[in-house]
């Protein structure tokens, strides 16, 4: 892979030791290395190998998007993507810093895939591909923990399949829910030998915590400003897939190339903000799965607007969120364009 790769954080924390193995890394293996700062980064943020964006640098940026997007939430790291994107990036690779990257996170990916496929079963619980144990990723509706996999691992059928949204896994401390991680035991490890796609027909929710984007998805990136904390990149996740399944993508889930030394939480605040989607996980997955959509990547603006015309008309997330993905759309728009385009060259 001779890719051009942008690593996207954000972040309030000092340079900390993930923060720096990562600049590290990117330094490494020229990637270029964005930080996303909010109101609570320190203001003589320094470490060399990042480009740290202040909430003051972001207020200089010629996007829409970043004059528009509340402070003190997670998804002001569409910035990042924006600018990724902007620096003319094949790739996007997005993680936390509170997760240690391992020698592999490093090493090449491959959107193509010659994996085991799960298609038309629902709910999936990937993360049981992966483990024994009784483990679940945040977001997957309650009454599906239980729920058999559809097939074993070993008699899925294996195809060639076009994968340009890739989930890695995370050891010790993975991204599961409140509830989970109020009774059930941690750390967890999972498998390394083994992938699966998921396409048409099928939902298991993903996160933002160790996700690579190809430039063909950089529109479905976008993370919802005006809804619960913890349901953001999940509910992205939804949307995401639908529209992926519209232009016959699958969502690899991958072997763990990162481990997770979680930042504090309270966690009956995190089981707060994850009711909305306790309650409304699986309504959200049957409308989506309704919709009419269209395929092509000259489609994708248009059908995220679809869908989340759909999520406001739910009630489950608020109406201004559509001006935000307005500005988002604006925003992605004027990237598309050729450069001679935007500069009138």
């Amino acid at each position: 892979m001779d890719a051009k790769v942008a690593l996207v954080v954000t972040s309030i924390a000092a340079p900390n030791a993930v923060l720096k193995q990562l600049a590290s890394g990117s330094q490494d293996n020229g990637w270029h290395f964005i930080v996303i700062g909010d109101e609570k980064s320190p203001s003589d943020f320094q470490l060399d190998g990042c480009d740290f964006y202040s909430l003051q640098r972001q207020a200089e940026l010629d996007f829409k998007f970043a004059r528009s997007c509340p402070k003190r939430h997670y998804a002001r790291k569409n910035i990042g993507y924006l600018l990724a994107w902007q620096a003319g990036r094949d790739l996007i690779v997005e993680t936390d810093d509170d997760n240690i990257p391992r020698a592999d996170f490093w090493g090449d990916r491959d959107r193509m895939q010659t994996v085991p496929v799960v298609s038309g079963a629902g709910w999936v619980n990937a993360y049981r591909y992966f483990s024994e144990a009784n483990i679940w990723p945040r977001g997957l509706p309650l009454d599906e923990v239980r729920s058999p996999l559809p097939q074993a691992w070993e008699d899925l059928e294996t195809a060639d399949i076009d994968c340009p949204i890739q989930q890695g896994l995370a050891d010790e401390n993975p991204d599961v829910d409140a509830i989970y991680r109020l009774v059930l035991p941690l750390p967890q490890r999972f498998r390394c030998d083994r992938r699966v796609a998921l396409t048409e027909g099928s939902w298991c929710p993903f996160n933002s915590q160790n996700t690579t984007w190809w430039s063909d998805a950089f529109p479905l990136l976008y993370l919802p400003a005006y809804c619960s904390f913890r349901m953001t990149d999940i509910w992205r996740s939804f949307v995401a897939q639908r529209i992926a399944t519209a232009n016959n993508w699958g969502i690899l889930f991958h072997e763990p190339t990162v481990w997770q030394d979680r930042n504090e939480h309270d966690l009956m605040r995190d089981f707060e903000g994850e009711i909305p989607g306790y309650r409304h996980n699986r309504t959200i997955g049957k409308a989506l799965g309704e919709l009419t959509l269209e395929p092509g990547t000259d489609k994708l603006g248009e059908n995220l607007q679809i869908c989340y015309d759909k999520l406001v008309s739910l009630s489950v997330i608020e109406p201004q969120e559509l001006d935000l993905l307005a500005a988002w759309l604006d925003d992605i728009a004027a990237l598309s364009r050729p450069r001679n385009a935007r500069f009138g060259c």
